[in-house]
């Protein structure tokens, strides 16, 4: 399965925390801005950045904004950009497209427009929603340090009636599983050859950047 690509539009204080959070975990990121300035600036941290009016329709299809899989949309002091915006990349396509708002307002509008999650800067930082967005998939999650986390998942289809052991979890995705969750029980006298089972849920201890390998 491939990864997923995010696109970041808007690259002020809130968009660049996006961008550099996705970039730095390891995600595929393609950030735009209008003011040229500041995609040079940006160019060292963000591999894929780009100076472009996303306004125009034909920009949006040069840009490749149709193979994005997440686009983040950054430009809430202006609201029309904004509205244009996520019309375009819901017409390219785009599974799911995250707004930055300024007021309640906005919320209620781009939503309106076909935003499927709206975000207000004091209540959610840059740099939590783009963990949050890596971390699709998992139950729950819990920063243990920078570069490490503790995550809940569930058992995967794919992985019912195999264990541990053939499972090989720490080769393939780099991380340590610390405990299973059957029903209300934790485990964490960990038998390696048992086998999972529908409904389990596994705690794992692993890197932020292998996050997103782990959820697919």
């Amino acid at each position: 399965m491939k990864n997923k690509v995010y696109a970041v539009i808007g690259l002020g204080r809130y968009g660049q925390a996006v961008a550099k959070e996705l970039v730095n975990s390891g995600a595929e990121v393609l950030a735009v801005d209008i003011n040229e300035a500041i995609v040079n600036d940006l160019a060292a941290d963000i591999p894929v950045c780009k100076c472009a009016d996303i306004t125009d329709p034909a920009v949006f299809h040069q840009l490749g904004i149709d193979r994005v899989d997440t686009a983040i949309i950054a430009m809430a002091s202006d609201l029309e950009a904004s509205v244009m915006a996520i019309t375009l990349c819901k017409e390219a396509g785009v599974g799911t497209v995250v707004v930055k708002c300024a007021t309640n307002m906005q919320k209620v509008i781009y939503t309106r427009v076909g935003a499927d999650q709206t975000v207000l800067p004091e209540n959610e930082s840059g740099v939590r929603l783009a963990k949050n967005l890596l971390s699709a998939g998992f139950v729950d999650m819990l920063e243990l340090s920078k570069d490490v986390c503790m995550v809940e998942i569930d058992v995967k289809a794919e992985w019912v009636g195999k264990s541990l052991v053939e499972l090989k979890l720490r080769n393939k995705y780099d991380v340590n599983v610390v405990a299973i969750l059957n029903n209300e029980t934790a485990i964490t006298a960990i038998d390696p050859t048992m086998p999972l089972t529908a409904g389990m849920r596994l705690i794992v201890i692993a890197n932020v950047k292998k996050l997103e390998k782990l959820a697919r």
